[in-house]
């Protein structure tokens, strides 16, 4: 697994987190970084650069980016979606608008996470909003 999709997936894991137990953003961090932390490795885990990055940004545009999913995920109130696929969404577009990656890379590693950690209707419900928000992006540029 690389590096940047390991730092995918643990920042959703820290997004749900953030997200379920309504906490502080650093709190978030730290639980995950003290969740790797064992008394048999006494070693204090490497801090990811890229995960904070994604984790704290996402998190700064919450509000930008859940009116984007409400406005493109049809028949779907954002706070009814599973919180799988609410964090995966916010997680994706904050990084398609506000990193170097570009978008379709983007797309697919958020449909893998879809497929690791959701379910195959929520792989399909992920992409059709990631895309209309690609597509979006793509007309005002």
């Amino acid at each position: 697994m690389s590096s940047r999709r390991r730092s995918r997936e643990h920042a959703l894991q820290i997004l749900y987190q953030w997200d379920m137990r309504k906490q502080p953003v650093e709190e978030s961090i730290e639980a995950f970084y003290g969740s790797l932390y064992s008394e048999e490795n006494a070693a204090q885990p490497e801090r990811d650069e890229f995960l904070e990055q994604l984790v704290r940004g996402t998190v700064e545009k919450a509000e930008e980016i859940d009116a984007l999913i409400s406005g493109h995920a049809e028949h779907w109130r954002l706070e009814r979606m599973p919180a799988v696929d609410r964090n995966l969404l916010r997680l994706a577009i904050y990084e398609m608008r506000n990193t170097e990656t570009p978008a379709p890379v983007v797309i697919d590693e958020a449909l893998e996470l879809a497929r690791r950690f959701s379910t195959e209707e929520s792989v399909q419900f992920v992409n059709g909003v990631l895309d209309a928000i690609h597509r979006e992006g793509r007309v005002g540029a």
